[in-house]
């Protein structure tokens, strides 16, 4: 599903009125019309009599919000429009459905100063709900002055809230919020999710997000050319790798995971598993000598292979050649769970990277160690995914996680394509960007995982993806969106605080299932 900023959402209202002759005024019907269907499904269609408040600005947004008061007072609900504009204020499609609503005898309560907000805050105690469209995608910047005082006054009653389209406060471009903020029930969307809605801050103060159609022509969607989009199931459905009936284990790769020091021998035993839950056909787990049978007592199904290593127990450069020779009977490598950082394995890293023929996931340590010299991702180098978290993304580019944080999107895309990688940056909503441009927004996951060993299994999955023939960024995007599913379900059941990295193993088999469609099914035969 595509993603949208204010702008190309603009263009799109834009050209569907001037090359497919829809009126904007037909939109804005549309828009208000998907809200009243919105609001009678949380009335289970029961919305006569229902106490509704609805606050509009002056601008489009507020013109929706007018067509939503016009249609719930035709079906008997006790409707009260507050509007924060002079009535002769208004202009365009916003002022035709303001005069409507008035011959219909709708109740008008303009607030224009603080001596207006008591009327609006006494009927906020009685109100069954307060629809919110005050401010449209084009706001930016800080609430100021009476929005402020009425966004405040909203939220301290605490009634159910449904955002018309963006909440009012919400950047729609970037998801910040500088002031206050409507924090809303839900969220009817027009046309295509804002970007902003979906990533955080902005997701928490969106409720639950629901996309309505409001006749922008599919064709006209898919001209643009846009390249944000959200992932959904559907897309990862599509995208699954596919199980042959006359298959055997070769057919599905082989991951060879590389990693383990003193003490981190978790990291690497949850990748090389994790890679197999993900339907790699084989897995080799290569580790320091000396942690060889620790790997071997802790794994099954996972093949092991000792390396050499330094005086500290760590991986020497002398693995290069190893490493190398035994990735010619592997086609994905995973480096980086608990490799460490001591400088021989540093120089490991960073020798062994322009020598690689397969794809690679390059994780925690690994990316450490490029962070010494990135200059190493600007040369050449096979197919990679890199998949930091934001302190790993500053050390790579020397700069702050908070600037990070705060530029996501711009972070991923540029370094995405400056380095020709895939680059997956952890974190809520999780972003996935490829070399040409196109990014992913993972809607899946929870604060549980925000624990040791996550990460660590997160890269096997997208070994075991890539392993079976799926190109760096699909196998980045899918394993995002399973990891966050997996997580999902293990909080369904145990809760966030008690989540741990091997429960997502546990629950990865459930995540793949959600998405698996079996061969009988698809053949029409059914269960029987």
């Amino acid at each position: 599903m595509y993603l949208v900023t204010a702008a190309e959402m603009g263009q799109l209202d834009r050209l569907a009125s001037s090359e497919y002759l829809i009126p904007s005024i037909v939109l804005m019907e549309n828009a208000g019309l998907r809200v009243v269907e919105s609001i009678r499904r949380h009335f289970q269609e029961r919305v006569k009599n229902r106490r509704i408040l609805i606050f509009c600005g002056k601008g489009n947004n507020g013109g929706d919000g007018l067509v939503v008061a016009r249609h719930l007072l035709n079906q008997g609900a006790e409707v009260k429009v507050f509007l924060l504009a002079r009535p002769e204020d208004m202009r365009g499609d916003a002022r035709t459905n303001l005069e409507i609503y008035q011959k219909m005898g709708g109740r008008l309560y303009p607030i224009l100063g603080e001596n207006h907000l008591q009327r609006a805050d006494i009927a906020l105690l009685y109100a069954d709900l307060v629809v919110d469209a005050i401010f449209g995608t084009g706001f930016k910047g800080a609430a100021l002055g009476l929005p402020a005082s009425v966004i405040t006054m909203i939220n301290k009653a605490n009634r159910h809230t449904v955002a018309v389209d963006v909440p009012s406060g919400l950047e729609a471009d970037t998801g910040r919020i500088f002031g206050p903020c409507i924090q809303a029930t839900w969220t009817v969307t027009f046309a295509l999710p804002k970007l902003g809605l979906v990533v955080e801050p902005g997701a928490s103060f969106t409720g639950r997000l629901e996309v309505a159609d409001i006749g922008i022509p599919r064709k006209l969607v898919e001209d643009q050319g846009l390249k944000t989009h959200l992932l959904t199931a559907d897309w990862c459905r599509a995208n699954l790798p596919g199980r042959k009936t006359d298959a055997h284990k070769g057919v599905y790769g082989h991951v060879l995971a590389v990693g383990g020091s003193p003490g981190l021998t978790g990291a690497i035993t949850l990748t090389a598993t994790a890679a197999l839950r993900a339907g790699a056909g084989l897995v080799t787990a290569a580790v320091p000598k000396s942690l060889h049978e620790i790997l071997e007592t802790k794994t099954t199904e996972v093949m092991t292979c000792p390396l050499p290593e330094t005086a500290a127990g760590t991986l020497s450069r002398e693995a290069l050649n190893p490493i190398l020779e035994r990735l010619d009977q592997c086609n994905v490598l995973a480096l980086g769970p608990g490799l460490s950082r001591e400088p021989a394995t540093v120089e490991l890293v960073k020798e062994l990277l322009p020598h690689l023929k397969v794809p690679a996931v390059v994780d925690a340590d690994a990316l450490n160690a490029l962070a010494t010299d990135p200059g190493i991702l600007a040369g050449n180098h096979g197919p990679l995914v890199l998949t930091p978290h934001p302190g790993e993304m500053a050390r790579l580019i020397g700069t702050t996680a908070a600037r990070v944080q705060e530029e996501r999107l711009e972070t991923a895309r540029r370094y995405a394509r400056e380095w020709r990688v895939a680059l997956l940056l952890k974190g809520a909503r999780t972003i996935v960007a490829w070399p040409d441009g196109q990014t992913f927004i993972n809607p899946t996951g929870n604060p549980g995982m925000a624990t040791a060993g996550s990460g660590d299994v997160l890269t096997g999955i997208i070994a075991g993806l890539m392993a079976q023939g799926l190109e760096p960024g699909t196998a980045a995007a899918l394993g995002a969106y399973l990891h966050g599913v997996a997580g999902d379900l293990g909080r369904a059941a145990l809760g966030q605080h008690a989540l741990m990295a091997g429960d997502l193993l546990n629950f990865l088999p459930a995540a793949f299932r959600n998405l698996e469609v079996d061969a009988g099914d698809a053949a029409g035969l059914g269960r029987g």
